[in-house]
């Protein structure tokens, strides 16, 4: 028998029912659509959540392959840090995008964008067309996980949004995990560009997925394309591009092309990048309509302290995941597949610990105990892989990373509702928005940092090993393409060999403090109950919600499906109730519809800065 209930808009007729067996209204809400169609937004989503992830990690076993093929290792690290730089820098801007071209235009365009990135990457004729493809891909992966977060939290509460963003964190980490053992595999068996090409497939099944499933609409005050787009934060986005641009050029040119201080290619990129994050922080305080940091989360405890694990949790993962294989291929000298299954321990765990974070939320209504407990894991992890030796067991090398994963991925997942859940509902956006920002430096600068840890010591520890008379050149040689170590006389394998295994435990040393700092700046983080909300009423059997549910929990006044097909509602004054001031601007990203779906009012939702 058909179950009716009531419809997400207030105004629409209440003969209007929707249905799992019957067509959908055109206007319908994200609490309105059915199961199977939810299913099929979030298949669509994840497969695509997946293969960004899956771009994060991919070359970290590439890396001596496509380095040897170019003959140009020192420039390898940008492989990794031009997507993450990208990501970084662009993924707030799709939250505003999701406002003008809709959830699946802003949804569809990463996809493309990062689907055409990918395929340049595989028809890539040097290193540097090289780099500028893996940009592309990562402007394309950042909007892949925003607009997924954005959609996520339409159709989903406070508390059950930690378990479905277990399901999401359940991709992410199997495409993270799985990046290395894929590379490997397929560079060995097919070449290095079809690493990239064979993920044409999934892109394409991402965007059927979507244009058929992603249809729901959001009510609010509709605004012109081109009012919207004013307010996005471009000051703000182009100032920390070059800032942390800039900066990775310094750290290439000074310890990747090993160049002294005086060299202007050293001096000029760090001053730049010095004075281009002063003008970020004015532009973000003083100047920008939407700005990408939220000035006045800077001045609240817990969102700087999640902020800040973010930063430190994300340099950590990313120094391991990209530095991890290579011990492997350079110390152990195994294959570059036999290096890349060494991830896959990792994949395992993290995608084990996304659920199971998001299970105990959602029944508990809890997250400081099990941040406590597991979030000590990673730290025992890197210990364990700082440990490892040519002659180790097959235990430790194969299961140590276990503990990192796992605990990491609780971490990440407690910390996204521990924020949540110390702001207003209006202000999940701004919150989302804040901790991506962080967490998006933190993955740039674990792999430049730590590439610039490794090239350093690297270079000292060669140069204290190997005295012959071309030894200059044998040097350049070896850190020019790691796989050349495997081919070297004895004498030169072995000092290589060594040399390689203390600049990469060096890496792990600064992963592991980098992980006990942040759990350290976590204590302090307060426990605060998980509800429902009003959204527990909502039918289980869809998720949909009744009238007086969404009245209770908005503070949007009624919108006619007149003015929602025009694109315009009445400007109306909302009910009294407790919500953030009028602000006078607000962040570049998407206002959740737990606190309102009135997603550009003026004075409704929330803020980057109050009044």
């Amino acid at each position: 028998m058909a179950n009716e209930r009531d419809p997400l808009l207030p105004n629409r007729p209440k003969s209007v029912t929707v249905t799992d067996d019957r067509p959908q209204p055109s206007h319908v809400g994200p609490l309105d659509i059915s199961k199977s169609t939810r299913y099929g937004i979030l298949a669509g989503l994840w497969s695509a959540t997946f293969l960004s992830a899956l771009n994060m990690t991919l070359v970290a076993t590439l890396l001596p392959s496509i380095s040897s093929d170019f003959n140009k290792s020192n420039e390898a690290s940008w492989l990794g840090t031009s997507y993450l730089l990208a990501a970084c820098t662009f993924t707030p801007l799709y939250g505003r995008l999701c406002n003008v071209m809709g959830r699946r235009g802003a949804n569809q365009l990463a996809v493309v964008v990062a689907a055409t990135g990918t395929i340049a990457c595989g028809f890539s004729k040097n290193m540097e067309m090289l780099i500028a493809a893996r940009f592309l891909t990562g402007m394309g992966g950042g909007g892949i996980f925003t607009t997924s977060t954005i959609v996520t939290s339409d159709m989903y509460s406070i508390r059950s949004r930690g378990l479905a963003q277990g399901f999401s964190n359940l991709f992410n980490g199997l495409g993270m995990g799985l990046g290395g053992p894929i590379g490997g595999l397929v560079s060995d068996r097919f070449g290095w560009r079809w690493a990239f090409l064979m993920q044409m497939p999934l892109f394409f099944v991402s965007l059927i997925l979507t244009s058929y499933n992603l249809r729901y609409v959001t009510p609010g005050k509709g605004k012109s394309a081109k009012e919207v787009l004013k307010r996005i934060d471009y000051g703000g986005s182009f100032t920390l591009l070059v800032a942390v641009g800039s900066f990775l050029v310094f750290l290439s040119m000074k310890y990747n092309e090993d160049l002294s201080w005086n060299e202007p290619v050293v001096i000029i990129p760090l001053a730049l990048a010095c004075v281009s994050f002063v003008l970020f922080v004015l532009v973000e305080l003083l100047v920008a309509p939407e700005p990408v940091l939220a000035p006045f989360l800077l001045r609240q405890k817990i969102p700087v302290l999640c902020g800040i694990s973010n930063f430190l949790v994300a340099l950590c993962n990313f120094s391991v995941m990209y530095f991890f294989p290579m011990w492997f291929q350079t110390v152990a000298l195994t294959s570059a597949s036999t290096a890349g299954l060494h991830l896959l321990p990792n994949s395992t765990s993290m995608s084990i610990g996304s659920l199971f974070a998001g299970y105990m939320m959602h029944r508990t209504g809890r997250y400081k105990m099990i941040n406590l407990i597991f979030g000590f894991f990673p730290f025992i992890g890197i210990m364990l892989i700082t440990q490892m030796r040519e002659d180790s067991g097959p235990l430790q090398m194969w299961l140590s990373i276990i503990p990192l994963g796992f605990g990491n991925a609780v971490v990440l997942q407690t910390m996204l509702i521990a924020l949540l859940a110390h702001i207003p509902e209006s202000a999940m956006a701004v919150g989302t928005g804040f901790g991506q920002v962080f967490r998006g430096i933190g993955q740039v600068g674990g792999v430049a940092i730590s590439s610039a840890l490794f090239q350093s010591k690297l270079d000292t520890e060669l140069h204290r090993r190997i005295h012959t008379p071309d030894a200059e050149e044998v040097i350049s040689k070896i850190r020019h393409s790691a796989k050349l170590v495997a081919s070297l006389p004895p004498d030169l394998q072995r000092a290589a060999r060594d040399s390689y295994a203390i600049s990469l435990k060096a890496v792990f040393v600064l992963a592991a403090c980098s992980t006990f700092l942040a759990y350290l700046v976590r204590l302090p983080i307060p426990e605060k109950a998980l509800e429902h909300g009003a959204r527990k009423k909502a039918n289980d059997n869809d998720g949909a919600a009744t009238r007086e549910d969404i009245e209770s929990r908005t503070a949007t006044p009624a919108i006619s499906e007149e003015a929602l097909e025009s694109g315009d509602s009445e400007d109306t004054t909302p009910p009294a109730r407790p919500v953030l001031k009028a602000p006078a601007r607000r962040l570049s990203t998407f206002e959740s519809t737990d606190g309102t779906q009135d997603l550009e009012s003026d004075t409704v939702g929330g803020s980057a800065r109050q009044r």
